[in-house]
């Protein structure tokens, strides 16, 4: 077997086509859009590059000339470790111990050189929303930019000897027809009568102009400090504007209090019910049949993206009352969407567990996070638990 570093635009499509070979008769495999894969790579698409990033693929080829594996590996700085970690991610790999351990070692040796001490994986080249984790419980159909894998994966990165860093969980419920618990009734119950409270859709100029702020201003309370860093005003304008093909103004929610926003629900229609039909090119014959499908044959599920509210409120009933008073317009059996799937929830965040848990929601698909530790003597610890 030979590996082979990707460099030429030919390896390139290689790299990609690989995927579309090996899942070739897997009903529920849904072919990623190639850009949003390939983008990854080059640093006019990715900005990681301009901060100090590295990365590198290889392939890997049988005797017969045939391509047969895949892996990337990569050096985010962003990612804060007690150790220098590296990463790799969209590993492909026939059911083959050999040529997987193969592909594990040339990643390896390549962060080893570049000075990591530790290697996190299956994950992205980029921010934990998208190609993060492991599938190994629900393979139905992936949401959009969600890995799906076979489930002999598994066995071969535990082999390896990458142990288990966190799980994510995805949560699923119907819109209609579930209810919600008396505690959770109750709590919300509470804060829907405090006047001070407000809860709404965002839409029309406010959608446009005002809506990354409230973003803005509550991700920067409830999260930076879990996730490292916050974000600028104009990083939240880029994400709604990315965002703005497929945003649905109902899917769009906030809470505020005495008009300063505390917490939001953000959630998006499930698109790989469309990009599905594609074959993972956005060329002008993949854009009218997106058009055609969004506008005949549109999403009847729709994506949790973001769920939360700042500390000063948390505790209160907030969660719950949003909640309650979204379902008052998707209860509602005029309401085009279905199903809800909560996405990327981390085993360590229990406070978010316990929410879906409330929403009568259950746990629809795992994926694993890997971490493989190049000092095999040193103790392994698990994610930290968010308090």
């Amino acid at each position: 077997m030979k590996l082979i570093e990707v460099v030429t635009p030919a390896q390139q499509k290689a790299f990609l086509e690989l995927a579309v070979w090996l899942y070739r008769n897997e009903k529920n495999w849904i072919r990623p859009i190639d850009q949003d894969i390939e983008g990854l790579f080059h640093p006019e698409t990715n900005k990681l590059f301009r901060q100090g990033a590295k990365a590198k693929r290889w392939l890997l080829q049988d005797h017969s000339g045939q391509i047969i594996g895949r892996i990337a590996a990569f050096i985010n700085p962003k990612m804060k470790e007690k150790q220098p970690t590296g990463g790799v991610g969209f590993f492909e790999c026939m059911d083959n111990q050999e040529a997987a351990f193969l592909l594990f070692d040339q990643a390896k040796d390549w962060l080893q050189s570049e000075g990591m001490e530790a290697m996190d994986g299956p994950i992205n080249f980029g921010e934990r929303d998208k190609w993060w984790g492991l599938l190994v419980d629900g393979f139905s159909e992936p949401n959009y930019n969600m890995p799906w894998n076979f489930a002999y994966y598994q066995r071969l990165f535990e082999d390896y000897g990458f142990q288990l860093y966190f799980k994510q969980y995805t949560y699923a419920r119907k819109v209609q027809e579930v209810g919600f618990g008396q505690k959770m009734k109750d709590r919300a119950q509470v804060i829907l009568e405090d006047k001070k409270y407000t809860f709404r859709y965002i839409k029309g100029k406010e959608l446009r102009v005002k809506a990354p702020e409230y973003f803005m201003t509550v991700y920067n309370k409830a999260w930076a400090r879990h996730m490292g860093k916050s974000i600028a005003l104009k990083e939240a304008q880029l994400m709604f504007a990315k965002m703005k093909p497929i945003l649905d103004p109902r899917l769009i929610y906030f809470a505020f209090y005495q008009g300063e926003p505390v917490g939001f629900f953000i959630q998006i229609p499930e698109i790989n019910q469309i990009f599905k039909h594609v074959n993972g090119k956005l060329d002008l014959f993949g854009k009218l049949k997106f058009l055609w499908y969004k506008t005949f044959s549109p999403p009847n599920k729709m994506l949790g993206l973001v769920f939360g509210v700042v500390p000063e409120h948390q505790g209160k009933g907030v969660e719950s009352a949003i909640v309650i008073s979204y379902d008052r317009m998707s209860g509602k059996a005029s309401f085009p969407y279905k199903t809800i799937e909560m996405n990327w929830i981390g085993d360590f965040n229990p406070k978010m567990m316990r929410v879906c848990e409330q929403l009568l929601a259950e746990i629809y698909k795992t994926h694993h996070t890997y971490r493989y530790l190049f000092d095999r003597e040193k103790p392994f610890e698990r994610h930290p638990i968010f308090t």
